[in-house]
């Protein structure tokens, strides 16, 4: 069963300054993706644009046991689009990616429509075995807000597509230190 064990960081980059030095870091990778939930928990879609190529997938993400499993399969656009119709909640974001040792990293860039970012999140994916994240790498150390509370829901991708949430939970880690 493959289990997810990640933590996430909230970045502060209200310059587009760690953005501009992510895209020019060689061995990082971007890629845009297209998110959307369904009517039924834990199901998702995405449509990923990397380097010239969309794949489009299909989700199932669900905490059991205080792990979270996450099942993922590719689907045909056309099956993408249909889904599209049906969504939820959406959003659209630019991931920053990245192996450092045992770890994966993912920088991700919550977009709004405009294409203005609103909200910053990095997630290191661990081995299933640790319980402990590594610091922070050296590019996003002066970036780092606030370690989220392990599987906090108000920092999952799917609370943080609501715009307002995402602000509000940005403006208390700024001013307290910590979400309220």
């Amino acid at each position: 069963m493959p289990i997810e064990n990640e933590r996430k960081f909230v970045l502060e980059d209200d310059d587009g300054g760690l953005e501009r030095i992510l895209a020019e870091t060689p061995g990082v990778t971007r890629s845009y993706l297209r998110q959307a939930y369904l009517d039924s928990s834990g199901l998702r879609i995405r449509s990923i644009d990397s380097g010239g190529t969309t794949r489009h997938i299909f989700g199932y993400k669900r905490s059991v046991d205080d792990q979270m499993v996450e099942i993922e399969t590719e689907i045909s656009p056309i099956d993408f689009e249909r889904l599209w119709k049906i969504r939820q909640e959406n959003l659209q974001k630019a991931r920053y990616s990245w192996q450092d040792g045992r770890f994966h990293w993912d920088v991700d860039f919550f977009r709004a429509d405009d294409g203005n970012t609103y909200f910053v999140l990095a997630e290191v994916e661990m081995p299933e075995t640790d319980t402990m994240p590594p610091p922070p790498p050296a590019i996003l150390a002066p970036h780092v807000l606030l370690l989220a509370p392990r599987n906090d829901p108000r920092f999952s991708s799917k609370r943080l597509s609501d715009r307002v949430h995402a602000e509000r939970l940005l403006a208390d880690v700024r001013t307290k230190g910590e979400a309220a």
